[in-house]
């Protein structure tokens, strides 16, 4: 069995969020029929809008029990929620028919979908701003969290269903960049200093990047041509994590979508 993963390329970046949609909520699904719950840990940036816009649009939208699925981030940048950069604005903002909306309200675009306030898991970065605290603080909350979530532990770190992620133009995933010291930390979740190197220069909070081996289900989009030579690297035939974080999903069980332009500089036989 080989242990690379499965690269899908298709034509453009809304072929790639409609085929990413359809991944997710096949893999929800199928958590839910499985074990009665679906984990779920979200991206943010510009990613994973276009796949919000199709998880909530039918036929999509009813193909996934949405009370049974429980949402999660990756990672965040130490910005209120309603900030800009906040990884959770748009997921809110798309996909969740947000309490005190009346029924049959239409959000900015188009119904969301219920899901009860306890499942919904965000790095608390509004409350700790708000009180004061910082970003370690943050982490190690959500780390508690989890681990009182019912989530399954192997080797000594969460399992999610399913875990959507981008790819940086450096080779980072979540908020793990090239020579983090994340990889020497044993935390469930853990503050990330504001990188220099990339924009936006924004303190972070980020699961430890070793949840990426455990995943049932590891999700990859990567689309535009600014990505291609990155990806290039990540594929090629030096293995190298530290310098490529996001080669840590770059394995079995893994999916990685990628669009035209972004797969220019890989090696396709």
């Amino acid at each position: 069995m080989s242990d690379e993963p499965r690269l899908v390329v298709v034509a453009d970046p809304a072929a790639a969020a409609a085929e990413a949609a359809g991944h997710i909520a096949t893999g929800l699904a199928d958590a839910i029929a499985a074990r009665g719950r679906a984990d779920w840990a979200t991206s943010g940036g510009s990613t994973p809008i276009g796949i919000y816009q199709r998880l909530v649009a039918p036929p999509l939208r009813d193909a996934v029990p949405w009370q049974h699925v429980h949402v999660w981030w990756g990672d965040d940048r130490f910005v209120p929620r309603d900030h800009p950069l906040s990884n959770v604005g748009p997921f809110e903002d798309i996909v969740l028919d947000l309490a005190g909306r009346e029924e049959g309200t239409v959000g900015p675009h188009g119904p969301g979908v219920r899901i009860p306030v306890d499942q919904i898991h965000p790095f608390r970065t509004t409350e700790a701003i708000g009180a004061g605290r910082d970003a370690a603080s943050v982490a190690a909350e959500l780390a508690d969290e989890l681990r009182t979530a019912g989530l399954e532990v192997a080797d000594g770190w969460p399992v999610f269903d399913l875990i959507l992620v981008g790819v940086g133009k450096d080779g980072h995933v979540l908020s793990v960049f090239p020579g983090s010291t994340a990889f020497e930390s044993k935390a469930w979740a853990l503050a990330i200093p504001a990188p220099t190197h990339i924009e936006p220069h924004v303190e972070r909070v980020t699961l430890n990047p070793a949840v990426l081996g455990e995943a049932r289900d590891l999700l990859v989009v990567a689309t535009g041509a600014d990505k291609a030579p990155v990806l290039g690297e990540i594929f090629g035939d030096e293995r190298d994590p530290g310098r490529w974080p996001a080669q840590l999903a770059r394995r079995a069980g893994a999916t990685w979508i990628l669009d035209e332009a972004a797969a220019a500089d890989l090696q396709r036989g």
